[in-house]
């Protein structure tokens, strides 16, 4: 079972002492069973390419100096590692297989692919060899008996039988890069870089967990790190987005790399053989990770215009020039990039039907997002003019543009492109649970309070969430069309994806903002505490769980230096929290809160004068939509009580829901039954009220539904339930639905602190959400 295959290039083999460290990393990161694939060491491949230029040339001299070039750069590598009869036996391959080359150089039959593919012969063989000194059971594979192709096409079924055949489970099994063989035996290359592509296509034949591109350098970074100090490295980077970086010239992987890996689950990673504690770069499918933003510069490039092109094409001619090449439409006509100085190579190839329509370019390429390339592009356009740099050539091709120039991009100049263009704020991304009316007004401001954010924090909406189904889109979801992409895109989900998703947000904050009342739900906030979530809660199930759950919850967020805002779960959008925060932080003590915390049951109560029967006051605010869709649970005070409890907890005093005495206000037989049974034995919640009603009046006051949390000498009194008001309180003169909060404290004492207003209603909700999310990122900032 091949669990990893692992990739070193040629900057990672290029003395002895690298094969050394090489060897290390295998033996730590490596089980048998396991591949290594590696290109040629060093500088062999360039090398081996001038003694073909020197063939073609007829240079009897310079093919003498190269052959000895060679003998000596492979014999400084194998003096150091190997010993005794191995080492005599690798460096006796070594002289026989210069020897034919030398003979297949006089008889004229010396073959362009089988020549350069000595490089990652030497390389394998070496690595295999010094790793059994080391005691390791290893052998080097000829990826020509692993791969062939037929008129350029990889023989999927012949090449995972091979692979089954050759790759040995009990060792190492050290593969060449780079290179394949066709169905007549001859050896055919995948290309400069190739190796990369012979990774990841070894590890789909031998259903690989994972790829391991081991380079030189930490990963892959938002522009080349050695010319621009502030580059951004990536922990992850889509694929799409590696692909195209490819074919627009960046080095980091091969543009074939990624095409194995379509369509599974192979992971792909990009790791420093020369750094080994660095954190990789993970190449991750489409939706796993944000969009990122890179700028890569182009030197010395010819810009062809070709008639006719087709994609087979393009491969053909990449594989000629052992170059990967992009090509694109513009006003009805198709272009390829090219390097100058392989130009010529190319217009021969297509004999007759390229022209060259731009030469001697230099210039740049920016890869991002559809919805911010446009922007980038003519940004970088402004910039170099600035510069006094002024393009000749712009093509925006949708999530990337090139800007051809004649000039070159420096390192001054790129430096100024990346920190304008590429350099952003600190980034948030946001996922909704809970799409309900709350929910989708919330969503429908969000608009808004981003542009409002925008100048410090790239705000994105990046989940949605219902109980059954999400959409989750780490790029972020459109607000504009986010109902019409819910519809098509939403897929079902258990925890376990969403906890996975949610886990590979590469982003510097993450915030879940739960508006549903839903209570498992909640359960699963230590979760996303665990996975570095700020959390705002319209969900009351949370701030009043079980104390030990709640304190754990606490500490995991304090520990991570994270925030949980949870103005919307008491008083909708009044800032009920904000104003018991600042009283305490002034040095303020707060001694007691009594209010109505309940909408439904302030117009209840305030709507009630006996003129009308109090289940007739019911039944019309369950058809306004303002109750549960069991009244009941509005009558049962339970509401009222979490809120009760909430306040207390933001005071700092412990309690439970089962401290907070609860009295309903209905009798206690209608608390059971169905809704149907409720209906039928109505007179007895308005033979209760009209009592309670009675009795209020006695004693010149009006019936109220309150909450009360007093601190008298140290002792808590908390309770919810009826309460006679005096007619001239601020309880008595409640406007029908609001909220209303009255508290006392040291500055408070005899002259209470009001707070009230709407305490329902799906725009003042949202807008206590929003004032939540502002706050965090202020906070944050």
């Amino acid at each position: 079972m091949v669990n990893t295959v692992h990739k070193f290039g040629g900057s990672s083999l290029s003395t002895s002492e690298r094969y050394q460290h090489v060897a290390k990393i295998i033996i730590a990161n490596s089980q048998a069973g396991d591949c290594v694939v590696v290109s040629a060491a060093g500088k062999t491949t360039d090398t081996l390419v001038k003694l073909w230029q020197s063939y073609l040339q007829k240079d009897s001299q310079a093919l003498n100096d190269i052959l000895l070039l060679l003998h000596n750069q492979q014999k400084g590598l194998i003096d150091p590692l190997l010993h005794g009869d191995i080492k005599h036996e690798t460096l006796q391959q070594l002289d026989n297989e210069l020897l034919i080359i030398n003979q297949h150089i006089s008889q004229k039959k010396l073959s362009e692919a089988a020549l350069l593919a000595h490089g990652e012969l030497w390389s394998a063989r070496l690595l295999a060899a010094y790793l059994q000194t080391l005691a390791i059971p290893a052998h080097a594979l000829d990826a020509r008996t692993l791969f062939t192709l037929s008129d350029g096409q990889l023989l999927t079924q012949k090449n995972i039988q091979q692979t089954g055949q050759y790759i040995l489970a009990e060792k190492i099994n050290v593969v060449t890069g780079f290179i394949a063989a066709n169905v007549q035996g001859e050896t055919v290359t995948f290309g400069r870089n190739g190796s990369d592509y012979s990774a990841s296509l070894l590890a789909y034949y031998c259903h690989a967990n994972s790829v391991s591109i081991w380079t030189d350098t930490q990963g892959v970074f938002s522009t080349d790190p050695r010319k621009v100090k502030q580059a951004i490295k990536y922990s992850k980077v889509c694929r799409g987005q590696a692909h195209l970086l490819a074919l627009l010239g960046n080095p980091v992987l091969h543009a074939k790399t990624l095409s194995p890996l379509k369509n599974t689950d192979i992971k792909l990673a990009v790791r420093s053989s020369f750094d080994i504690e660095a954190t990789p770069t993970e190449v991750v499918k489409e939706g796993y990770t944000k969009q990122k933003r890179f700028i890569t510069t182009l030197t010395n490039v010819d810009l062809l215009r070709v008639e006719g092109l087709h994609s087979k094409e393009v491969a053909h001619v990449s594989q000629l020039i052992q170059q990967s090449l992009h090509h694109f439409n513009q006003h009805g006509e198709t272009y390829i990039i090219v390097p100058a100085h392989y130009t010529h190579q190319v217009v021969s190839y297509f004999a007759g039907r390229a022209n060259i329509s731009e030469s001697n370019l230099n210039g740049c390429a920016l890869v991002a997002s559809e919805s911010e390339a446009l922007q980038l592009c003519t940004q970088a356009q402004e910039l170099l003019n600035q510069q006094r740099i002024e393009p000749r050539f712009i093509h925006q091709g949708g999530s990337y543009a090139i800007i051809l120039t004649e000039q070159v991009i420096d390192s001054d100049v790129l430096s100024e492109l990346h920190e304008r263009l590429i350099n952003k704020g600190q980034e948030l991304a946001i996922i909704i649970a809970g799409l309900g009316n709350v929910g989708e007004v919330f969503i429908n401001q969000l608009s808004n309070q981003i542009n409002r954010l925008a100048q410090h924090f790239d705000v994105k909406l990046v989940g949605l969430l219902r109980s059954k189904t999400m959409l989750f889109n780490a790029s972020g979801v459109c607000l504009d069309t986010w109902q019409k992409q819910y519809k098509s895109e939403a897929a079902p989900y258990k925890t376990a994806d969403l906890l996975e998703q949610i886990k590979a947000l590469d982003y510097d904050h993450k915030v879940v903002i739960d508006i549903t009342a839903s209570h498992s739900f909640s359960q699963l906030y230590l979760q996303f505490s665990q996975l570095n979530c700020h959390l705002i809660s319209a969900n009351k199930y949370a701030g009043t769980a079980a104390t030990p759950w709640y304190n754990t919850l606490r500490n995991h967020l304090a520990e991570r230096n994270l925030h949980w805002r949870y103005n919307a779960s008491v008083g909708a959008g009044l800032p009920i929290n904000f104003a018991l925060a600042d009283l305490q932080n002034s040095g303020d003590e707060v001694i007691k809160i009594e209010g109505v915390f309940s909408g439904t049951l302030s117009w209840l109560c305030s709507r009630y004068d006996g003129s009308v029967a109090f289940s007739e006051l019911l039944f019309n605010a369950q058809k306004m939509g303002i109750t549960e869709p069991d009244p009941r649970e509005d009558l049962s005070g339970r509401d009222m009580q979490r809120k009760l409890l909430i306040l207390a907890r933001e005071l700092g005093i412990e309690l439970d829901l089962a401290d907070i005495s609860l009295s309903p206000l209905m009798p206690q037989a209608l608390t059971s039954g169905s809704w149907d049974d409720f209906i039928d034995n109505k007179q007895l919640l308005d033979s209760f009220i009209s009592e309670q009603a009675d009795l209020a009046e006695q004693n010149n006051a009006v019936l109220r539904y309150t909450g009360v949390l007093e601190v008298i000498e140290g002792k808590v009194v908390a309770q919810v339930g009826i309460n006679f008001v005096a007619k001239g309180h601020a309880l008595a003169n409640l406007t029908p639905g609001d909220n209303i909060f009255v508290i006392n404290s040291q500055f408070y004492k005899d002259n209470a602190l009001v707070i009230q207003g709407p305490g329902a209603g799906t725009q003042v909700t949202a807008a206590g959400i929003h004032s939540d999310l502002f706050w965090l990122v202020q906070a944050l900032k």
